[in-house]
């Protein structure tokens, strides 16, 4: 990984989308950009978005992504689920690599036995650590889903 932040490539990427007339792609990097950008305002004027910034505005993009695939499948425009799922690719490969579910299921087994968490009512504690350990490279309701089962709530 370089120093190179996420908005960089996205930039960079969107010149070479554009030279190749990848217009999927294309569409997709600009609402990434506009994504960061608008991120990048709520900050003070010169300072930069940081790495987990980055990454946390993309995965907010990539679930409502994932979101409006539910609904589409919901209401029978399954038609419209493929473009949905190309935003998706195309906004993975500016996060980090992804954690196997064998990964995450040990890492979860790991901060339920270091908190000492016993049941459902330790399930706050036991997914804020495992977030702040695996961030950027778990999704929530995959982590949730697990803590539930190690605690016996699900």
């Amino acid at each position: 990984m370089t120093d190179e932040s996420i908005l960089q490539r996205v930039q960079g990427d969107l010149t070479a989308a554009m030279k190749s007339r990848d217009a999927a792609t294309l569409s997709t990097l600009r609402m990434l950009k506009a994504a960061l950008m608008e991120a990048k305002t709520k900050k003070a004027k010169e300072e930069p978005l940081s790495r987990d910034e980055e990454i946390e505005v993309l995965q907010r993009y990539a679930k409502k992504r994932r979101e409006t695939i539910e609904e589409l499948r919901k209401v029978g425009r399954d038609d419209l689920v493929g473009r949905e799922e190309e935003e998706i690719a195309v906004t993975r490969r500016y996060l980090p690599q992804m954690l196997a579910e064998e990964e995450l299921r040990a890492v979860v087994g790991e901060v339920v036995a270091r908190t000492g968490a016993a049941g459902p009512r330790d399930m706050g504690r036991v997914m804020g650590a495992v977030m702040a350990q695996v961030k950027g490279r778990a999704e929530g309701a995959t982590v949730s889903r697990l803590v539930k089962e190690a605690l016996g709530a699900g």
